[in-house]
């Protein structure tokens, strides 16, 4: 299954930094176009700021999605979606992340590192950005958000 996306953007908190760079690594080597927005180090941040500016970019078409990255994934979430067009999913296993692609379109995944291992963390980012939006019956309810 070949990937629907090929810009993407990364952001993290200080809690998330270890596994942005980790899945950043891993996107680079599968020869996606990555954008970090940042933090560019483990120190502390407030998560606000890097799920904006991510949600911004996205919302501008400057990246096709993205993939935040914080401690449990929520405060990011909640961030990102204050920007109108953006819908972020909190993904914790490949269900809920094949489920926020098809029937929600969700444009951002938002991964908790301090729940989420390594090795399911690239499996369900992989999984999101090879998922399509199945449209349909979702497309209206999509709308209304």
């Amino acid at each position: 299954m070949n990937f629907l996306f090929k810009k993407i953007c990364i952001a993290s908190d200080h809690a998330g930094y270890s596994l942005k760079e980790i899945i950043k690594d891993y996107l680079i080597n599968k020869h996606l176009s990555i954008f970090d927005v940042g933090p560019y180090n483990d120190k502390s941040v407030d998560y606000p700021d890097y799920a904006k500016r991510l949600a911004k970019r996205v919302k501008a078409k400057k990246s096709d999605v993205g993939i935040l990255v914080c401690g449990s994934g929520t405060g990011m979430a909640i961030s990102a979606n204050k920007i109108k067009d953006i819908r972020a999913a909190v993904c914790y296993n490949p269900k809920s992340t094949r489920l926020s692609r098809q029937h929600n379109n969700a444009n951002i995944i938002a991964l908790g590192a301090r729940l989420t291992k390594k090795s399911l963390s690239l499996r369900l980012v992989d999984l999101f950005l090879k998922t399509k939006f199945e449209g349909g019956r979702h497309l209206k309810r999509v709308k209304k958000i």
